[in-house]
């Protein structure tokens, strides 16, 4: 019995000392398969491994299974992910587009227009704004809208030389506060009544109390009436 005991598990060590060493070495776990995958999750997605096809193959002791990677590099992105990146939403580029429309539409370019551009990933540049030209002077021999102001026309009063005679109506009341003031005309020796045209306007006038301009012999007007004191 004990012979026996013996030549079996003799033979049974020696069974598993044929067994090739990496095929005991490579067989793990689907929990270990599983952990492997996950740890390079997006280089796995990356290259379209799946995690149901990693674990068949790490357990198969495939070699392949781990994707190969160089220390401190990222890795490259796919190529939808890189256009999905680069590739905006119709809603993004309507707003790019309307947040400039005024110049936009200056430089005849469409909404429409560039919403294809911007989606397809091209760059639209923005429209310089148009350069306001140079505002000139008024010419000088342009004609003005305002009307043209006349200067004010002073006829100078000769200055009387004559006793009682005054240059201004407010002298000749103060003078004699009690008789009437009367416009003399020095030349033709006849004075004039307060209200009619010839009153302060003659040439070579002076104004006068009536009284004195009657004693120095000037007569009244004959087409004027005589103011009551």
């Amino acid at each position: 019995m004990r012979v026996w005991l013996s030549v079996a598990i003799g033979t049974a060590l020696l069974g598993l000392a044929t067994l090739p060493a990496p095929v005991l070495a490579q067989q793990k776990t689907v929990k270990a398969c599983q952990e492997e995958w996950r740890a390079n999750k997006a280089e796995n997605q990356a290259k379209g491994i799946t995690e149901k096809a990693y674990v068949a193959q790490c357990r198969a002791g495939g070699s392949a299974a781990q994707p190969a990677s160089t220390p401190g590099a990222k890795p490259a992105p796919s190529p939808s992910a890189a256009t999905s990146a680069a590739q905006k939403t119709v809603k993004a580029c309507r707003e790019e587009w309307r947040a400039n429309k005024a110049a936009y539409q200056a430089a005849k370019v469409t909404e429409k227009a560039y919403v294809d551009k911007c989606r397809a990933g091209e760059t639209v540049a923005l429209p310089a704004p148009p350069t306001a030209p140079p505002s000139s002077a008024p010419s000088a021999a342009a004609p003005s809208s305002a009307p043209a102001v006349k200067p004010s026309v002073t006829v100078a009063t000769p200055t009387p030389t004559g006793a009682g005679q005054f240059q201004t109506e407010p002298q000749a009341k103060a003078h004699c506060p009690a008789d009437i003031v009367v416009w003399v005309n020095r030349s033709s020796k006849v004075y004039h009544f307060a209200g009619y045209k010839n009153y302060g306007t003659t040439k070579n006038g002076a104004y006068m109390c009536e009284r004195e301009a009657t004693t120095q012999g000037f007569r009244a007007s004959k087409t004027e009436k005589r103011p009551s004191a």
